[in-house]
């Protein structure tokens, strides 16, 4: 996991709602395309830089040491749910219980089509490798892999027709792109996904079809139960109706 170096410029244009809040944790929700933490050409306009606009001061105190508090990523064009520690006791604790797999992350994702089974779990090592894009700058992509590290994802069907799918997922590990690989190893690649997947796929939809909606653990200080919870993003909500798909919300209300 990289880590962001040297002074973080706050930056309150970049937007982010809060989902949970408490002395040593925060859960955000990341909207779509905002980069996670800063980097060459996104120096000043990350989720990182938005944060620290209104928590500067406990995310400068965790230092780079601590990642000023970023305990997990997201991707670029992935829009979702992300735990911030404030306090060092918060970091080390979730750090800890990321390490132990005792974080659970819920994704949902549009898909050109549903796997042959309604459920399963996806087993295939994934390795990570650096493609050049010009004199600066590189690309970090994943591909399933013998040589690569153990990866695990649950996933189930929500809805589905012949034009397309939408599948909750599950990461059990935390690697690079994990979601996006597996589904596409199944032949259910995520629309709008840049990297993977055929054309036709990439060019289905305006984004990365893809929000980490739900993240469940303990907390690590206070023993608490946290089970957050997002509503669909708006964005895909028009992707959903194009495929002629019914969004969680309404699955949820046609099961009660």
């Amino acid at each position: 996991m990289n880590k962001p170096r040297g002074q973080i410029q706050p930056n309150d244009r970049v937007t982010f709602s809060v989902r949970h809040q408490d002395d040593d944790l925060l859960v955000v929700e990341k909207p779509a395309r905002v980069v996670t933490q800063p980097g060459v050409g996104h120096e000043h306009d990350t989720l990182l830089n938005g944060l620290f606009s209104k928590y500067g001061d406990q995310l400068q105190q965790l230092g780079s040491a601590r990642d000023f508090g970023l305990v997990h990523r997201l991707d670029r064009e992935t829009s979702g749910l992300l735990v911030v520690a404030l306090t060092a006791q918060g970091y080390d604790g979730m750090r800890e219980l990321f390490e132990q797999r005792k974080v659970s992350k819920y994704y949902w994702a549009i898909c050109h089509k549903a796997p042959k089974e309604p459920q399963g779990v996806i087993k295939k090592s994934i390795a990570e490798e650096v493609k050049r894009k010009d004199r600066y700058t590189s690309i970090k992509f994943a591909k399933v892999s013998n040589h690569g590290k153990p990866a695990v994802t649950a996933y189930r069907v929500l809805a589905s027709n012949e034009i397309g799918a939408l599948i909750e997922a599950r990461p059990v590990t935390g690697r690079l792109h994990q979601v996006r690989v597996h589904l596409d190893l199944i032949g259910c690649a995520v629309l709008g996904d840049p990297q993977y997947g055929p054309n036709l796929v990439r060019k289905a939809s305006s984004r990365l079809a893809l929000h980490a909606h739900r993240i469940v653990f303990e907390h690590p200080i206070t023993g608490k139960h946290i089970d957050i919870n997002t509503k669909f993003p708006r964005d895909l909500k028009n992707t959903l109706g194009k495929l002629r798909l019914p969004s969680p919300g309404e699955i949820e209300a046609e099961a009660n």
